[in-house]
C-alpha cells in the first residue's frame, strides 16, 4: 500500500551536503536513459556503486514521469531543458530530486494487474525509504519531486 503522498523536503539539512550533481534533460523519452547514465557515472564517482539499482529505478520513474505528466503537450521539445536531476549526498544519506515546470503535486494511481504503467509511484515508494515533493518556490516555477536513500556507514 503507497504511503500517502508527502509534501515537504527531504528531513535532511541542505546546507550540508558533501557532494551533489546535476544534469538538464530535454523533453524525449531519450532522457530516462540519460538520466540512467548519469546516475550511474555519480554515484561510480561516489563509490556508491553497489546502490545503482535501486536508485537508477527510482531515477528511471521520477524522469519518466516528469515527461509523461509534468510537461504540457504543446511544450517546444527543442528549447533549454524544462527536467532536471539532481542528485545530493550527505554522509548517511542520498538524494535524487527531479524537478519540472508543473506545479502539480504527483497523484499516484491504482493500476491494474495487467496494466504496463501506472506504478512508477509504488515502485519509488518500495525502493527508496521515502519521498516526497514540494512546490519551488520565487521566480521559479514548478516542483521538485525527491526520494532519499539511507546509506550504510563508511
Amino acid at each position: 500500500m503507497l504511503e500517502p503522498l508527502r509534501q515537504g523536503l527531504p528531513p535532511i539539512d541542505p546546507a550540508v551536503v558533501s557532494s551533489s550533481a546535476t544534469c538538464a534533460l530535454p523533453a524525449r523519452y531519450e532522457a530516462v536513459r540519460g538520466a540512467r547514465k548519469f546516475t550511474g557515472r555519480t554515484l561510480a564517482r561516489w563509490d556508491l556503486d553497489e546502490r545503482f539499482d535501486d536508485v537508477a529505478l527510482v531515477v528511471s520513474e521520477l524522469v519518466t514521469n516528469a515527461l509523461r505528466h509534468a510537461l504540457p503537450a504543446d511544450a517546444p521539445r527543442d528549447q533549454e531543458p524544462p527536467v532536471r536531476l539532481h542528485l545530493m549526498r550527505w554522509t548517511s544519506r542520498l538524494v535524487c530530486a527531479v524537478r519540472d515546470p508543473s506545479e502539480d503535486g504527483p497523484q499516484a494511481g491504482e493500476a491494474e494487474d495487467s496494466a504496463e504503467c501506472g506504478r512508477g509511484l509504488f515502485l519509488v515508494d518500495s525502493f527508496s525509504d521515502s519521498w516526497g515533493w514540494h512546490p519551488l518556490a520565487g521566480p521559479l516555477t514548478g516542483k521538485v519531486v525527491w526520494a532519499l536513500f539511507r546509506l550504510p556507514p563508511a
